[in-house]
C-alpha cells in the first residue's frame, strides 16, 4: 500500500523528532567551530611552548657567547655527553672567563655575587619537559643528534627561546626517521651544520652504519 492509498507523508518525521531539532541544528553549527578552536589551542604557540623566553637573572647572550666567541656548547652544558641533562653551568664556569672579563660589569654583579656566597644562581629553565617524559640528552648526542635540532640555532639567539613544540607527536616523527636529523658525531654540538650530501642520504648512511633503531614503544619515554 502506497502513500497515496494511507494519506500519508512518507517524509514526515514522527513528532518526537521536534524536540531534538534545536539541539541538533546547535550542535550541527557549534561542533566545527569546537573542532577548529581545539586543533588551534593544542598547536599554538602557548600550548606547545614555542616562542617561550624567559627573563633569565642575569642577561646572558647565546649570539656573542656561542655565536660570536665560537664558545662549544659542552663547555657550560657538561654533561650533555654523559648523562640525560645537559646541566646547567656552575658559577665557577661563568667566573673561569669573568674573573679577568667585565669585572665591573653592572649586568655581572649577581654572577660575582653568586661566586663569593655560594649562592646559586636562579636560572629559569626554558625547555621543560613534563615531568612523564623521559629524555636522556647523552643518547641522542652521540649518535649525532645535533643539539639544533631540537634547540635551534642557539648560536643566534640574544636570549633563548623554545624553537620546537617537544611535543609527543614530534618526537616520534624524529624516531620514525632519525635520518633527518643525524649527522656525525663530531658536528653533534656545531650550529649550522650543512652536510656534503642531501641530508636524508647521508642520515640513511649514518642510521645504517650505526645501527640506529629508535624505539617508538611508550616505555621508551614514559618510564
Amino acid at each position: 500500500m502506497d502513500s497515496k492509498q494511507t494519506g500519508r507523508d512518507p517524509f514526515v518525521f514522527p513528532k518526537w523528532a521536534n524536540a531534538i531539532r534545536l539541539p541538533l541544528t546547535i550542535g550541527a553549527v557549534l561542533a566545527p567551530v569546537y573542532i577548529l578552536a581545539l586543533v588551534y589551542l593544542v598547536f599554538a604557540p602557548g600550548t606547545t611552548g614555542v616562542g617561550y623566553a624567559p627573563e633569565q637573572p642575569v642577561p646572558y647572550s647565546h649570539e656573542l657567547h656561542a655565536g660570536e666567541l665560537g664558545i662549544d656548547c659542552r663547555y657550560c652544558h657538561t654533561g650533555v655527553e654523559t648523562g640525560a641533562r645537559a646541566t646547567i653551568p656552575s658559577t665557577q664556569t661563568c667566573m673561569n672567563c669573568h674573573a679577568t672579563v667585565k669585572t665591573e660589569s653592572e649586568q655581572l654583579a649577581l654572577v660575582r655575587d653568586s661566586f663569593e656566597t655560594g649562592a646559586p644562581i636562579p636560572w629559569v629553565r626554558v625547555h621543560d619537559l613534563p615531568d612523564y617524559a623521559y629524555f636522556d640528552h647523552s643518547a641522542h648526542v652521540t649518535r649525532g643528534v645535533g643539539c639544533e635540532s631540537c634547540h635551534g640555532r642557539i648560536d643566534k639567539m640574544e636570549v633563548v627561546h623554545q624553537s620546537e613544540g617537544l611535543n609527543m607527536a614530534w618526537c616520534l616523527g624524529c624516531h620514525r626517521a632519525p635520518e633527518t636529523h643525524l649527522r656525525p658525531v663530531a658536528e653533534a654540538t656545531s650550529m649550522g651544520y650543512v652536510p656534503e650530501i642531501d641530508q636524508t642520504e647521508l642520515g640513511l648512511q649514518l642510521r645504517e652504519a650505526r645501527n640506529i633503531n629508535p624505539s617508538t614503544d611508550c616505555s621508551t619515554c614514559h618510564r
